[in-house]
Protein backbone atom coordinates (compact mmCIF):
# COMPACT_ATOMS: atom_id res chain seq x y z
CA UNK A 1 0.00 0.00 0.00
CA UNK A 2 2.88 2.28 1.03
CA UNK A 3 4.37 1.66 -2.98
CA UNK A 4 1.23 2.70 -4.47
CA UNK A 5 0.81 5.95 -2.19
CA UNK A 6 4.53 7.08 -3.03
CA UNK A 7 3.51 6.24 -6.41
CA UNK A 8 0.36 8.10 -6.76
CA UNK A 9 2.28 11.05 -4.63
CA UNK A 10 4.48 11.37 -7.61
CA UNK A 11 2.11 11.29 -10.41
CA UNK A 12 0.23 13.81 -8.96
CA UNK A 13 2.93 16.21 -8.27
CA UNK A 14 3.86 15.69 -12.31
CA UNK A 15 0.46 15.76 -13.45
CA UNK A 16 -1.75 17.85 -11.15
CA UNK A 17 -1.68 20.38 -13.65
CA UNK A 18 -4.50 18.26 -16.19
CA UNK A 19 -6.59 17.35 -13.43
CA UNK A 20 -9.86 19.12 -12.37
CA UNK A 21 -9.93 21.34 -9.19
CA UNK A 22 -12.12 18.95 -7.74
CA UNK A 23 -10.03 15.75 -8.78
CA UNK A 24 -6.92 17.80 -7.31
CA UNK A 25 -8.77 18.23 -4.09
CA UNK A 26 -10.06 14.93 -3.63
CA UNK A 27 -6.77 13.34 -4.50
CA UNK A 28 -4.53 15.76 -2.35
CA UNK A 29 -6.94 15.16 0.41
CA UNK A 30 -7.16 11.28 0.27
CA UNK A 31 -3.09 10.88 -1.12
CA UNK A 32 -0.98 14.22 0.87
CA UNK A 33 -3.09 15.47 3.82
CA UNK A 34 -4.48 11.32 4.76
CA UNK A 35 -7.81 12.05 5.08
CA UNK A 36 -10.48 9.32 4.93
CA UNK A 37 -13.07 8.61 2.22
CA UNK A 38 -15.56 9.61 4.87
CA UNK A 39 -13.80 12.73 5.51
CA UNK A 40 -14.33 13.77 2.40
CA UNK A 41 -17.42 12.89 1.57
CA UNK A 42 -18.81 14.79 4.63
CA UNK A 43 -16.22 17.89 3.43
CA UNK A 44 -18.02 17.63 0.35
CA UNK A 45 -21.26 16.79 1.15
CA UNK A 46 -21.59 14.01 -1.19
CA UNK A 47 -21.32 10.11 -0.54
CA UNK A 48 -18.56 7.90 0.15
CA UNK A 49 -18.91 6.13 -2.76
CA UNK A 50 -18.67 9.20 -5.24
CA UNK A 51 -15.72 10.30 -3.61
CA UNK A 52 -14.21 6.70 -4.01
CA UNK A 53 -15.37 6.71 -7.99
CA UNK A 54 -13.57 10.20 -8.18
CA UNK A 55 -10.27 8.92 -6.51
CA UNK A 56 -10.32 5.48 -8.48
CA UNK A 57 -10.93 7.33 -11.99
CA UNK A 58 -8.65 9.85 -11.27
CA UNK A 59 -6.03 7.05 -10.36
CA UNK A 60 -6.60 5.30 -13.77
CA UNK A 61 -6.03 8.85 -15.25
CA UNK A 62 -2.65 9.54 -14.05
CA UNK A 63 -1.31 6.38 -14.72
CA UNK A 64 -2.77 7.24 -18.23
CA UNK A 65 -0.88 10.04 -18.86
CA UNK A 66 2.56 8.25 -17.01
CA UNK A 67 2.17 5.73 -19.72
CA UNK A 68 2.00 8.29 -22.23
CA UNK A 69 4.17 10.58 -21.26
CA UNK A 70 6.30 8.52 -19.16
CA UNK A 71 7.79 11.68 -16.78
CA UNK A 72 7.73 9.90 -13.81
CA UNK A 73 9.59 6.82 -15.45
CA UNK A 74 12.31 9.43 -16.47
CA UNK A 75 12.38 11.02 -13.11
CA UNK A 76 13.43 7.91 -11.44
CA UNK A 77 16.14 6.98 -14.24
CA UNK A 78 17.58 10.61 -13.77
CA UNK A 79 17.42 9.89 -10.17
CA UNK A 80 19.51 6.23 -10.45
CA UNK A 81 22.35 7.97 -13.10
CA UNK A 82 22.87 10.93 -10.75
CA UNK A 83 23.19 8.35 -8.05
CA UNK A 84 25.67 6.23 -10.09
CA UNK A 85 27.52 9.58 -11.31
CA UNK A 86 28.00 10.57 -7.43
CA UNK A 87 29.52 7.29 -6.70
CA UNK A 88 31.68 7.36 -9.62
CA UNK A 89 33.15 11.06 -8.42
CA UNK A 90 33.46 9.72 -4.71
CA UNK A 91 35.20 6.70 -6.17
CA UNK A 92 37.46 8.26 -8.37
CA UNK A 93 37.03 6.94 -11.38
CA UNK A 94 37.65 8.17 -15.07
CA UNK A 95 36.48 11.30 -16.33
CA UNK A 96 35.67 8.95 -19.73
CA UNK A 97 33.37 7.22 -16.92
CA UNK A 98 31.78 9.64 -15.69
CA UNK A 99 31.12 11.42 -19.08
CA UNK A 100 29.74 8.16 -20.58
CA UNK A 101 27.38 8.57 -17.80
CA UNK A 102 26.55 11.83 -18.33
CA UNK A 103 26.01 11.23 -21.87
CA UNK A 104 23.65 8.59 -20.42
CA UNK A 105 21.41 11.47 -18.88
CA UNK A 106 21.28 13.76 -21.39
CA UNK A 107 20.23 10.81 -23.71
CA UNK A 108 16.99 10.28 -21.46
CA UNK A 109 15.51 13.83 -22.99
Amino acid sequence: MLEKTTRMNYLYDFYYSLLTEKQQSYMSLYYLDDYSLGEIAEKYEVSRQAVYDNIKRTEAMLEEYEAKLLLFQKFQERQKIAASIRTLIENGSSKEKIFDALTSLEELD
